[in-house]
């Protein structure tokens, strides 16, 4: 067997003879392989834990024991031939299967596996087992500490967490689930996670879970779907900002051009108090004949005060979106269903890696989105910067803070960078 010298020793089976015809070039799946080949190709172990420090390392456990014990990781070991003992195989995001039924993967950083490690766990760690960037590592203290201070050197790196990633071999690059998954890039981006892995496994199958059902109240098949079926319907969008940029979005149509901020806030109290005027409406209900009264004036005042505050908010987002080149000058954000359109490609993804779907219910989910997109946008800016409007309108507060300004950053990334779905799969 052999190994490198020192603390970084990494055991690696003795050359075979060539396999005759010989075997096609190997093509990584993302950057990360691509990265551990390389350094592993230079024997340069160093520059190897360092990419391991910087990216999540996946194992697999019987879907059964994570669902009796939720949060709890269980190392489950393999007898492997070439070190004679029990080892732990890890794999990198690009290594990873696609999502079935079971197992299910746990994910952890370099620095929790050293922490983690006890005496009873394996004696070596194995990473992407079986494949061209392979490597095996004994798990002693001392290797352990190498380790951490690899990762203790990539948590102190100026790297960002913003940045374009995508799987060149097991995600689609081009097409109609292509163009699905890049409406959800922007939080994908922003994430740091490949963009186009239809096969989804997030963070792992528990963080995943607890995310949706956190965030989502998403907890089962059911409510997956229900879910599923609200973005994909821009049904989660509020009314009222869709009413605010129909008015404008009508007046510019009318007017062939730019409307300003009083007029269309004139024009929206008109709106609203016509439809509070013939407000009143006869009903066939379960119970017989109703009729609802019109609203009163007082409520109809606080109406009109929303809306118009409302408008400004638009109107002041959309003056930052023009000075950071979100928005081009002269163009407004005419719908904020992107917002929604957005995140259902997301919840496609995110319900196949809490297994609340199968992959092709969640590939078919991501085509509905893309669709839904398609009909409501004319270009990929556009529909940029409608998500990126509905997702500060509702959590933003006008702080310009990390909801805007990451979604600022992974819009520049995703128009600039020549390997940018946006630049490399038409709109239309």
């Amino acid at each position: 067997m052999a190994m490198t010298n020192g603390p970084e020793a990494a055991a690696e089976p003795d050359p075979a003879e060539p396999a005759t015809p010989a075997a096609p070039v190997w093509q990584p799946p993302s950057e990360v392989e691509q990265q551990l080949h390389d350094a592993k190709t230079r024997g340069d172990w160093p520059a190897y834990f360092d990419v391991l420090a910087r990216n999540e390392l996946f194992i697999a456990d019987s879907r059964a024991a994570a669902d009796a014990h939720p949060g709890t990781v269980r190392f489950q070991p393999y007898w492997d031939q070439r070190t004679g003992t029990p080892c732990l195989a890890a794999f990198t995001i690009g290594m990873l299967p696609a999502p079935v039924e079971d197992p299910v993967f746990w994910s952890g950083s370099l620095d929790w596996y050293a922490r983690n490690w006890e005496a009873h766990d394996p004696p070596w760690l194995a990473v992407n087992p079986g494949s061209p960037c392979e490597a095996y590592f004994p798990t002693s203290p001392e290797h352990r500490a190498v380790w951490q201070r690899h990762a203790a050197a990539a948590a102190s790196s100026d790297e960002e967490g913003i940045r374009l990633r995508a799987l060149h071999v097991g995600g689609p690059l081009h097409g109609p689930v292509a163009h699905g998954l890049a409406c959800g890039a922007l939080l994908f981006v922003s994430n740091g996670r490949p963009w186009n892995a239809m096969a989804h496994h997030g963070r792992g199958y528990y963080p995943e879970k607890k995310q949706l059902a956190e965030f989502w109240n998403v907890t089962d098949r059911a409510t997956w779907q229900q879910a599923q079926e609200r973005l994909t319907a821009a049904d989660m969008v509020s009314e009222v900002w869709e009413f605010a940029l129909a008015v404008r979005r009508s007046l510019a149509l009318d007017f062939a051009g730019a409307v300003s901020v009083d007029h269309w806030r004139g024009v929206a109290e008109r709106v609203l108090r016509h439809n509070a005027e013939k407000g009143a409406e006869v009903k066939l209900t379960p119970e017989g004949v109703t009729k609802t009264e019109p609203p009163g004036e007082a409520e109809v005042a606080s109406q009109v005060a929303g809306v118009q505050r409302l408008i400004g908010r638009i109107a002041r987002y959309e003056a930052r979106f023009r000075a950071d080149g979100v928005l081009p000058e002269g163009k407004f954000v005419r719908s904020v269903e992107a917002w929604d359109y957005g995140r259902a490609s997301g919840m496609a993804r995110w319900g196949l890696g809490a297994r609340y779907c199968t992959l092709p219910e969640a590939e078919q989910a991501v085509l509905r989105a893309g669709a839904a997109s398609r009909s409501a946008y004319r270009s990929w800016e556009d529909f940029s910067a409608g998500f990126i409007l509905g997702r500060c309108l509702q959590f933003d507060e006008e702080e310009f803070g990390h909801w805007y300004e990451d979604m600022a950053t992974a819009h520049h990334i995703l128009t600039t960078d020549p390997a940018s779905p946006w630049l490399n799969i038409p709109w239309e």
